[in-house]
């Protein structure tokens, strides 16, 4: 936005030397995270030529100007030239050539510093659909560096997105985006924080320079109907971000593992063997004295000698 802003107003230097019969003015206000930026612009047209001239305040004093034309040298085609000036002192001339047709419009160009270094440009921009636009280009420098850029660009209501990169030679890529919404009539806002007010009043030194009712510019000393400078409408604050806390996880921790248990044999059964029966002790009875038998009949039986 602070390139923007640079381009599009002009500093109080260049109005003052604005001849009378520039057909339109202008002049705001951009308040950025990085300090505040004050700006006027004119223009005035004539014989397919437009000659514009503009600048911007930096806050710490610094004052960039641009001035140049744009001719229309046939339908659909177009040719531009100019100075820009840093608060430095330091120049880059510029000059290119436009081609518009079915809906795409290409551009070359060259720019030369002051300090001899200069860069080639190319590139389109194509109307894709009713809001939707697309970009790309290439920036050649004098060393031979090439660095191609693409873009995109979205509005729908009073807003428009952009998003797109870009590539070095080197094999480095940045992805910028971003985002423009009209809160009211002369205020824009940005996604990067950046509020733009349009007719301001612009104050630098003793110097102020204020745009009158029909257009014209003066600067302090000459009586003038200052048109006044619209409030600025800061869009609330977004609601409070309530922060998702996640649930506590659970884990579950598996029981440690028991420890073994011994589980003894079971005791051996030791059979005992019932006593043996008591010995029966088999007592003789006392010897007889034998006595000797001769032998002898018994009848008509014999019978011999023996002991009994």
């Amino acid at each position: 936005m602070k390139s923007l802003t640079l381009i599009s107003a002009a500093a109080t230097l260049i109005i003052a030397s604005t001849p009378a019969f520039a057909s339109w003015s202008g002049h705001g206000t951009a308040y950025t995270p990085h300090g505040t930026y004050n700006g006027a612009h004119t223009a005035s047209c004539g014989g397919g030529t437009c000659n514009h001239a503009g600048g911007a305040i930096g806050p710490y004093g610094g004052i960039g100007t641009n001035t140049g034309s744009v001719t229309r040298t046939s339908p659909g085609q177009f040719s531009n030239s100019g100075t820009a000036t840093g608060p430095n002192g330091r120049q880059v001339q510029h000059d290119g050539s436009t081609s518009c047709a079915g809906g795409t419009c290409s551009h070359t160009g060259d720019l030369t510093g002051s300090d001899g270094h200069s860069a080639t440009t190319s590139g389109s921009v194509t109307r894709d659909a009713p809001g939707q636009y697309s970009s790309n280009g290439t920036v050649t420098t004098g060393n031979g560096n090439t660095y191609n850029h693409s873009a995109a660009t979205s509005c729908s209501g009073n807003t428009c997105y952009r998003g797109g990169t870009v590539n070095g030679s080197n094999g480095g890529t940045v992805v910028h985006g971003g985002s423009a919404t009209q809160v009211s009539g002369g205020v824009v806002t940005t996604g990067g924080g950046t509020t733009v007010v349009h007719g301001g009043v612009v104050t630098t030194g003793s110097t102020t320079t204020a745009v009158v009712a029909t257009g014209g510019v003066t600067t302090v000393g000459a009586t003038v109907a200052v048109a006044p400078a619209p409030a600025v409408i800061v869009p609330p604050p977004p609601p409070p971000v309530t922060p998702y806390v996640a649930p506590p996880v659970t884990v579950y921790a598996p029981a440690p593992p028991r420890p073994p248990v011994y589980v003894a044999p079971a005791p051996r059964v030791v059979y005992v063997a019932p006593p043996p029966p008591p010995h029966v002790v088999y007592v003789a009875p006392p010897a007889r004295v034998a006595v000797f038998v001769p032998g002898h009949w018994v009848g008509r039986v014999w019978i011999p000698a023996h002991y009994a």
